[in-house]
């Protein structure tokens, strides 16, 4: 089985030059034309994905080189991307930039060869005239195996800056697809981790993609940039399979809440597909509202968010927390990354939350960032002891725990320590994990709940 969907990813020479604009942009003006957008970002990214679903009308889908292996990125895509007439993929910093120390892993170019796919730059010209064609020229010779097809000129000051730039590139090979000023530019608003998140601003988040989609279509060739899409050779990719080699817990259905809501953001879709695969009834709820756990939850999975800027909110739900405490002590399987360990704590930033772990947790000033290699060190509803899994730190928050706590995993980068928490069916840590890489983590957490 081949995947032949036309795609594109969107690249920039650095962060910061605009590549979530355009290709959130890009996905609004292609899906109001009446095309099936699927969207994809490289890396770990939650936020920017919950824009392109808002664009796209269907989930944001992770490529993640480093977490899930190169063998993965094409099936993932192929899954993803099955019936849809477009695929756009918004890269990751700059187009050669991936794990710290490891080459080209993880990066936008990997992730491109991996997927044939060519690749637009969008190039942030504020500050900028003939250099920019010395700029395109280094990024489309670097590698070879790389095909930069387009440019995107981002941020122009006028139409004269825009004619000398074109001029510039005239010469480069490379073909100008789209010219954005300076002056139109949407803004979105950000916090201590990047973008705020659609959730917890949906009806503006609306009026900003209807704005970023306005703005492309009139700045961008989008014939020129489906034509593109559409020169990508079929991929060999049969496309991933949740139940692929995955043997469904015996017996009903286990009820399975998934934390959601404005706090809890932070989800990888294939975390879901896998415990329906592995016979789990998945049922959202959102903490910041709900007083009760969805009927019949014999498990918890609680993922990453900001649970710092919802804490009188969430420590306000006294109901909840308490269901939440009680189903931790009865031993039933919950699974916390990141914000839901701090949601598990005594308490955060001095509020009260559920208690279940003997962790005092804070805001800090420290960025923790990064990928991490981690072996589980002791068994869990999650992992057996020795389990080894690639994630992802993103925090800026710390945990002071109390006396002796049983860590969830050990750590080997950027450093070597433990890290974590196991306590009866709680597995809480600060890594995020893409489960696709790892699918028995499903089939375990699902096999630990009650029938």
């Amino acid at each position: 089985m081949v995947t032949s969907v036309p795609r594109l990813v969107i690249a920039a020479p650095s962060s910061g030059s605009g590549k979530t604009t355009v290709a959130t942009g890009l996905m609004a003006a292609f899906a109001e034309a009446g095309l099936a957008v699927s969207p994809h970002k490289v890396g770990p990214d939650y936020i920017d994905p919950g824009y392109h679903a808002l664009a796209c009308g269907r989930p944001g889908r992770n490529l993640d080189a480093y977490m899930c292996g190169t063998g993965l990125v094409g099936p993932l895509f192929a899954h993803g991307s099955a019936g849809c007439d477009l695929a756009v993929v918004e890269g990751v910093m700059g187009l050669y930039d991936g794990a710290v120390g490891q080459g080209e892993l993880a990066s936008t170019a990997q992730v491109a060869k991996l997927l044939k796919a060519p690749v637009v730059l969008v190039v942030d010209a504020s500050s900028q005239s003939r250099s920019v064609a010395a700029l395109v020229h280094g990024f489309a010779s670097w590698d070879p195996q790389v095909r930069l097809a387009g440019v995107i000129l981002n941020k122009l000051g006028s139409a004269r800056h825009e004619e000398i730039l074109r001029d510039a590139l005239g010469e480069s090979g490379v073909p100008v697809l789209g010219a954005l000023r300076r002056e139109s530019q949407v803004k979105a608003p950000s916090r201590h981790l990047g973008l705020v998140p659609v959730a917890e601003r949906r009806a503006e988040a609306l009026e900003s993609v209807a704005a970023l989609a306005a703005q492309v279509r009139e700045g961008c060739d989008l014939d020129g940039l489906l034509a593109l899409a559409r020169t990508a050779p079929a991929l060999p990719d049969a496309p991933w399979d949740p139940a692929a080699g995955l043997e469904p817990v015996a017996g009903p259905k286990r009820v399975v809440a998934l934390a959601s809501g404005p706090a809890f953001t932070f989800s990888y879709a294939e975390h879901a597909e896998l415990l329906t695969a592995a016979g789990a009834e998945v049922a959202p709820f959102d903490p910041l509202h709900d007083e009760q756990l969805p009927d019949g939850t014999a498990g918890l999975v609680i993922g990453g968010g900001f649970p710092e800027v919802y804490a009188p909110e969430l420590s306000a739900n006294e109901p909840l927390r308490k269901a939440v405490a009680d189903l931790a002590q009865s031993g039933a399987p919950v699974a916390a990354e990141c914000a839901g360990l701090l949601y598990l704590a005594k308490s955060l930033d001095g509020k009260p939350m559920c208690g279940v772990l003997d962790a005092e947790a804070r805001m800090s000033e420290r960025l923790t960032l990064g990928y991490r290699e981690a072996v589980a060190v002791s068994d869990s509803s999650l992992a057996a002891t020795g389990t080894r899994l690639r994630g992802h730190e993103f925090h800026r928050t710390v945990i002071e725990p109390g006396a002796g706590p049983t860590p969830a995993w050990g750590m080997h980068l950027p450093e070597r320590r433990v890290e974590g928490f196991v306590q009866g069916g709680v597995h809480a840590s600060y890594l995020h994990t893409h489960w696709a890489a790892a699918p028995d983590v499903a089939r375990r957490f699902v096999a630990g709940c009650n029938a």
